[in-house]
């Protein structure tokens, strides 16, 4: 394992009398675990150089566990995994959707949780289907699964922006109709910028057959998250899983989903294709995503 000084992170920074149990975790700074994220609340924010929101709050709660003092920094989503690709940081958080593409990149953890495909649309404007997008203005984030999706629609234009608040700020404006973003974003900007007049509305998922004659459609289905972390974190990623898993069976993680706005049922139910999209590819053939119970 790297010491601080060798990864050139600085020893000032490390926790005294670290396990033996907690070091062997590997991350840069020994005790420490450097966390990357953009300000994406509810999901994701810093206050006083603490990571707050539903992603910051599981992963709080795991590295607690784990015995693990958190660090995060701020950058945008770009930043975020260039920072884990390049082992800068040691995990990324906050609606990082897992893809086959990013998984040769990085290592994903199991799924904090699932995301249906939400849409903020402007007051008065209904869109429940792929073909209802068709010729439209479609804004969302660089970089984010939704992307390609909306470069397959006919007809549609992107509009990609650095942030959230830049497709809030077209769609209230009228420059786009449509913003692709994660569900709790779109609930907490309907709250605190009611003078947008947006509303959340979800897509009704694409067809096998619309998915097979344009692949990047698949991203208009419900996705599954993951915490992203460098290549060679295996010990890392496997105690991060193994704490997600354990929160979901404990409870833990339908409170933390409640407490943010979103319904457990809709966020910690995989939909079919979350195994199979893995199984052979980054988790074993017998994998089974987590879950909580139907009700």
């Amino acid at each position: 394992m790297p010491t601080a000084a060798a990864c050139g992170s600085g020893g000032d920074d490390a926790p005294k009398n670290v396990s033996a149990k907690t070091a062997a975790l590997g991350t840069l700074t020994p005790g420490v675990i450097k966390v990357a994220v953009q300000p994406y609340a509810p999901y994701t924010s810093v206050q006083g150089g603490k990571i707050v929101g539903l992603d910051g709050d599981i992963l709080n709660y795991a590295a607690k566990k784990l015995g693990l003092t958190v660090k995060p920094q701020v950058t945008d989503f770009a930043g975020m995994l260039a920072g884990v690709q390049s082992r800068r940081v040691d995990i990324t958080v906050g609606g990082v959707a897992w893809t086959a593409e990013r998984q040769k990149q990085g290592l994903f953890t199991d799924p904090p949780y699932y995301s249906p495909p939400a849409m903020a649309v402007r007051s008065g404007k209904t869109y429940k289907t792929v073909d209802d997008l068709k010729g439209l203005d479609l804004g969302t984030v660089e970089g984010y699964v939704w992307v390609k999706s909306i470069q397959s629609v006919p007809g549609a234009t992107l509009h990609a922006y650095p942030d959230a608040n830049g497709v809030f700020d077209d769609l209230g404006a009228g420059r786009a109709d449509v913003g692709f973003l994660d569900p709790l974003i779109i609930i907490a900007a309907q709250k605190e910028r009611p003078e947008l007049k947006i509303r959340t509305e979800y897509l009704t998922p694409p067809t096998a057959a619309q998915v097979k004659a344009k692949p990047a459609y698949a991203y208009f289905q419900p996705y599954q998250t993951g915490f992203y972390l460098p290549k060679k974190a295996t010990a890392l990623e496997k105690a991060v899983s193994a704490q997600i898993d354990a929160m979901y069976a404990n409870g833990e993680m339908a409170k933390l989903v409640t407490k943010y706005g979103g319904d457990p049922q809709q966020f910690l139910k995989p939909s079919a294709d979350v195994a199979t999209a893995r199984r052979g590819v980054d988790r074993p053939q017998d994998w089974t995503p987590p879950s909580v119970a139907a009700q």
